[in-house]
């Protein structure tokens, strides 16, 4: 008898634990299907409403020509994430948030993204400084640094959040930055938050955000396509 209340008893504790694990997994799941309207959501479904378009106009005309008004709007949301990351990309906030200001007042005069370009084709000012043109260039690139941030920081659930976003700066803004700049943003790396504290920040967990990642990359990646299309069909050169 003691024998069969010994097993009983064991029994009864390892059901215990199994109901335990499915509650800690249920609450889990809930705070996650409760995180809907987080920063990262938003900019994610912004971003793949986008590229939906693009493909649907892909298959129906060979390229769509995104309105430029939504685009901004977009671009906006991910104004957000940069202020998240603190000091070291400070700079590439400031720069970020003023080219989408100026592309959005730009959207009174012109509806298109291939209206700003054709503009400044015309006028010679594609590269002067402070052109919409040259701005559009400036937010495809912080579309692009988000990506590949994204991209570092999900491909290793030990991947630091330094370590992430120095490698994406390394990638796609050290090239076209001054020495000064570039030594700015490597001292003050030191300054971002942990991966936790960012997590924090955006309110996500691992699990969510790895999700809303995954969407922001594989979306953004065709909205930087459409952008790049639009220099390399009328022969400018994407390497400045």
């Amino acid at each position: 008898m003691a024998l069969l209340s010994y097993f009983a008893s064991n029994r009864d504790r390892g059901r215990e634990n199994v109901r335990i694990r499915k509650m800690n997994n249920d609450d889990d799941d809930n705070k996650d299907a409760n995180r809907t309207g987080t920063p990262l959501a938003s900019i994610a479904q912004a971003f793949e409403e986008i590229a939906d378009l693009i493909k649907k106009g892909n298959k129906s005309e060979g390229s769509v020509d995104l309105r430029l008004k939504p685009f901004c709007e977009a671009c906006t949301l991910v104004s957000v994430l940069f202020g998240c990351l603190g000091i070291a990309f400070r700079f590439a906030e400031m720069e970020y948030t003023s080219k989408v200001r100026d592309l959005l007042e730009a959207s009174k005069q012109f509806a298109t993204l291939s209206s700003v370009v054709e503009f400044d084709l015309r006028n010679k000012t594609v590269k002067s400084p402070g052109s919409h043109t040259r701005n559009l260039r400036r937010v495809r690139q912080g579309l692009d640094l988000i990506k590949e941030l994204f991209q570092n920081f999900i491909s290793d659930e030990n991947h630091s959040l330094k370590k992430a976003a120095t490698q994406a700066y390394q990638q796609v803004c050290a090239p076209y930055h001054t020495w000064a700049v570039r030594a700015a943003v490597s001292a003050g790396m030191c300054t971002l938050p942990t991966r936790e504290q960012l997590l924090l920040k955006i309110n996500e967990t691992d699990k969510s955000a790895e999700k809303e990642m995954r969407r922001y990359i594989k979306a953004a990646h065709e909205v930087i396509k459409n952008i790049d299309n639009h220099y390399i069909s009328r022969n400018i050169e994407l390497d400045w």
